[in-house]
């Protein structure tokens, strides 16, 4: 029987969606399977211009369709709709995460456009989609990173109303190729946040000026350089403030896509490793067979599980966002953190059993163990999207507020909140709905009942031993607090997806012994840190729990990992 839980292209058969999507994102699934892998690999090992992948999305509508919100839509199935937008990401990290690249810079790109209330860059931006062009975000530099209080995209003003743009950005995706890119800059004529401007420019102007891509892939991360590059009323999507928060909105938006392209990346390499290693004979026995194997691998299933359910009910509230209801910009950087980092778990817990297989040159796991690295890194690091979701900590778990429950957001709606998200500003103010009840559904499941009492401490810790105004300042202790409370968390939206999904609670059961374990690591390593008080040590070691040790439940588990060996081979 295949598994429900993992996409499988030889059974995927999107259903939930209207139409023109399910067609659409089975047309991409089948164009990937009849290119075959040997054609993916040596493209990737190449470094080739993804210019096929680009011609068939051109032909198909897909960037188009899936990317022109309704306000600037010429056709019926237009729209900007974010499940299904997560679901090509998946497609794209299971087949390769320089394609998915080519569609999240584009996807980037487009947020100050549509963001923008200038009609003329909003239809020519709809036009170059129709066209099967792609964008790019020209937001970093190379010394100053995505610090935009300190950029060096100078706009100087040209006496008949416009602006003549000099300076550099640096690692700007598809910028070998854009129709349009997204430019961040400042004024010189204007000093502070009134003289920021974003701006759109063409890659193929005489004055757009391409440097050279600044790594050695088939994704185009380019360096370039404006030199008196003209910036007339028609190229100008945003000035002052409204440019800062269109920069900071976009990455809102676009750091989400991180999630379910890990996704994809571990599905692909799942099905790799656990066929290899069940038919691997060591020592007269399958690998299978070896006790810590049958861990690593479980563990990976049920980590990979864990990530889409967070995941899926993550849409949901980016969806269903308003100015009365910004949960997202929690949910919004866990996606990217929390279950990317996850990802890496699952690639590594599988590379440890299959070992040396996994640097073979005819695996997709060897792009696959690199790849994944790089989406932890993208859109902010770890570290940058920790220290945000600490903003939260204390309303979430403290100071719960009524809000009516949201649903499985699968309808073909367009996301309009998404581009009309507002000042970026006042996240300490953000309330959310009682984490305690989605935990309450699940206490007759052992290990979510342990973890419970772990998440229990931590409102604890956060009431009687919380980090003092000296604490504060040392990053390096609120990272692991941090984590904590992203467990937490991670937990809960979980468990609201299982309900909504009526999960095996055998899986469920499984996913919560790893999170125990989790947060019992996390706790002791809060617990070594240099500034610890005592009670914030005492608190950290009583939080350590044992997982609830079902062999029977485990048994059943594995029985479902052991069935994706030879499921799903990609065809030559």
């Amino acid at each position: 029987m295949a598994d429900t839980l993992l996409f499988n292209p030889r059974t995927y058969d999107p259903a939930q969606f209207d139409p023109e999507t399910r067609r659409l994102l089975r047309a991409t699934v089948d164009w990937f399977e009849d290119r075959g892998k040997r054609r993916l690999i040596e493209d990737y090992r190449s470094r080739a211009w993804l210019a096929d992948f680009l011609a068939f999305a051109a032909k198909e509508g897909l960037f188009a369709t899936f990317l022109t919100p309704a306000s600037a839509a010429d056709g019926k199935d237009q729209r900007w709709d974010t499940a299904r937008i997560a679901a090509l990401n998946e497609i794209f990290g299971f087949y390769g995460l320089d394609y998915w690249y080519a569609w999240q810079v584009t996807i980037l790109g487009l947020g100050p456009v549509w963001q923008s209330d200038n009609t003329a860059a909003r239809t020519r931006a709809a036009e170059l989609l129709a066209q099967g062009e792609v964008f790019a975000f020209g937001l970093s530099e190379k010394t100053h990173g995505a610090d935009i209080y300190s950029t060096d995209m100078l706009l100087t003003p040209d006496g008949d109303g416009g602006f003549k743009a000099t300076g550099s950005k640096y690692y700007i995706g598809n910028g070998n190729a854009a129709g349009l890119v997204s430019v961040f800059g400042r004024r010189t004529d204007i000093e502070g946040p009134d003289g920021y401007v974003f701006f759109a420019a063409d890659s193929r102007h005489p004055a757009y000026h391409l440097v050279k891509n600044v790594v050695d892939s088939s994704k185009y991360v380019s360096e370039f350089r404006l030199v008196d590059y003209p910036v007339g009323p028609d190229d100008i999507l945003h000035t002052g403030r409204a440019a800062f928060d269109a920069a900071l909105n976009t990455v809102n938006v676009g750091k989400f896509n991180l999630c379910t392209a890990s996704i994809g990346i571990c599905e692909h390499a799942m099905y790799e490793a656990i066929t290899h290693a069940h038919n691997r004979i060591l020592y007269g026995r399958p690998v299978t067979a070896f006790p810590h194997v049958r861990r690593e691998l479980a563990d990976a299933y049920v980590r990979l599980v864990g990530m889409k359910l967070f995941s899926d009910r993550a849409v949901d509230y980016f969806r269903s966002a308003s100015p009365a209801d910004r949960r997202y910009l929690l949910f919004n950087p866990m996606t990217k953190m929390k279950v990317t980092t996850e990802g890496e778990k699952v690639i590594d817990l599988m590379w440890d059993v299959i070992a040396a297989k996994g640097f073979e040159k005819d695996t997709y796991f060897a792009q696959a163990a690199v790849e994944i690295r790089g989406l932890p890194k993208l859109e902010g690091t770890v570290h940058v999207n920790l220290a945000l979701i600490l903003k939260f900590m204390r309303n979430h778990l403290l100071h719960p507020a009524e809000f009516e429950p949201v649903p499985t957001r699968l309808d073909a709606a367009d996301d309009t909140f998404l581009f009309g998200q507002g000042p970026a500003r006042g996240l300490g103010s953000v309330r959310f709905h009682d984490w305690r009840p989605a935990y309450d559904a699940y206490a007759g499941v052992p290990n979510v009942a342990r973890f419970r009492e772990q998440a229990d401490a931590l409102c604890e810790f956060v009431t009687t031993a919380a980090p003092d105004e000296e604490q504060s300042r040392d990053l390096d202790l609120l990272l692991a607090v941090g984590q904590l409370f992203a467990l937490v968390v991670h937990g809960q939206l979980i468990l609201e997806q299982a309900r909504l999904t009526d999960l095996d609670e055998d899986v469920l059961d499984e996913l919560f012994s790893v999170l125990v374990r989790d947060f019992s690591a996390f706790a002791v390593e809060l617990h070594g840190k240099d500034s610890a008080t005592a009670d914030q040590q005492r608190w950290a070691l009583g939080a350590v729990r044992r997982p609830i040790v079902d062999e029977a439940r485990s048994e059943r588990v594995w029985e479902r990992v052991e069935a994706l060996s030879g499921s799903y081979e990609m065809a030559p």
